[in-house]
């Protein structure tokens, strides 16, 4: 079954992240996942209650997870501080502008000819 993405959402960078967070208050933490669903680039979010996990699915051409947590720290809501998280963090933040960058580039290749010759 095919997904329906979001308009403007490229599925070739679409990537998917989980954040665990620390207990916070519900109110804030259902405004800050209806805030961070409102971005240009989101595709989906969620949040796991069993886990204390915020999932959620973006366009890593137009969105990094920098974004989102400006959103949970502007609701006041943590992200948790164990060192797997914060692994997860970096790590995701690597990723995210890997795919930004290479969504830009312009391939290149030396195997084209160029403009001016005959191919010889």
């Amino acid at each position: 079954m095919k997904h329906d993405h979001r308009l403007g959402i490229s599925s070739v960078n679409l990537v998917t992240r989980h954040l665990r967070l620390e207990p916070n208050d519900p109110e804030k933490l259902q405004a800050a996942i209806a805030e961070v669903d409102q971005l240009r680039g989101v595709d989906s979010v969620s949040f796991n209650e069993e886990k204390k996990r915020l999932d959620f699915v973006y366009d890593a051409s137009r969105l990094c997870i920098d974004c989102v947590e400006e959103i949970l720290i502007k609701h006041e809501v943590e992200v948790s501080h164990d060192w797997w998280t914060r692994f997860r963090q970096e790590h995701y933040r690597f990723v995210d502008q890997n795919m930004k960058d290479n969504a830009h580039h312009e391939s290149w290749s030396c195997h084209r000819s160029s403009s001016g010759t005959n191919g010889n």
